[in-house]
């Protein structure tokens, strides 16, 4: 499986790429900000793979500003580029009022952003989605956005895909999710990861919205938030 992570934007948001080995299809999580910089490695990726690749979905872990501000590019180039595989943007119904807001959460930090698109499908706690033969589960886990969501990838030896989550700024390494911003909620946080993060198996690996990767047996045992 090709997995590619970037840091994107001020905000060093991680914006991760996923293709399934064997149907080239992929999903991009978190194309939140230097669209370009998105679009310019899967062109690589393609190049190394000799292949074109199909862009399904758009997955957003919540709809703060520098996870999404870059969503509407992304589409818009790839649906020329694909013609008829129009990706889907991806997000938790309970993010819908914030992912409306992109501008207004733009002006808060001096910055200007488009109007975003319109949605194309909300996520289901425990909704289980593929992308050619990668599979997905959805944990919502609310507390630093009402609809913060975990993305788990199931492990696939077939496709070289070890279990993953997917965090967003739920989780990270040695850390949590701040809860000082609109719907933010410590205690409901806290009981997210608790509830459906550590109950994963603990050699998961957990790849955050922003800084380095972790383990869930690490974070359980060392992340001082959680204690």
């Amino acid at each position: 499986m090709i997995h590619r992570c970037l840091a994107v934007g001020p905000f060093q948001c991680n914006c991760q790429i996923l293709v399934c080995p064997k149907t080239n299809q992929a999903a991009v999580i978190d194309p939140g900000e230097e669209p370009e910089k998105i679009l310019k490695e899967i062109d690589q990726i393609e190049k190394e793979l000799g292949a074109s690749i199909e862009i399904e979905a758009l997955f957003h872990t919540h709809a703060h500003l520098d996870h999404i501000s870059g969503t509407r590019k992304v589409k818009e180039a790839l649906s020329q580029k694909q013609g008829d595989a129009v990706p889907q943007i991806f997000l938790h119904q309970e993010d819908q009022m914030l992912y409306q807001n992109l501008k207004m959460q733009a002006q808060m930090f001096g910055f200007e952003v488009d109007e975003p698109l319109p949605l194309d499908q909300f996520f289901e706690n425990d909704q289980e989605l593929k992308i050619g033969q990668m599979k997905f589960s959805i944990y919502h886990t609310p507390g630093h956005s009402p609809g913060g969501v975990c993305l788990r990838l199931h492990e696939d030896s077939g496709l070289k895909a070890s279990e993953t989550l997917f965090s967003g700024d739920t989780l990270f390494q040695n850390s949590i999710g701040r809860t000082d911003l609109w719907g933010g909620d410590l205690d409901l946080l806290l009981k997210s990861i608790r509830q459906r993060v550590f109950i994963l198996d603990d050699d998961t690996k957990v790849c955050p919205g922003h800084g380095p990767d972790t383990i869930v047996g690490v974070e359980k045992k060392d992340n001082p938030f959680l204690k």
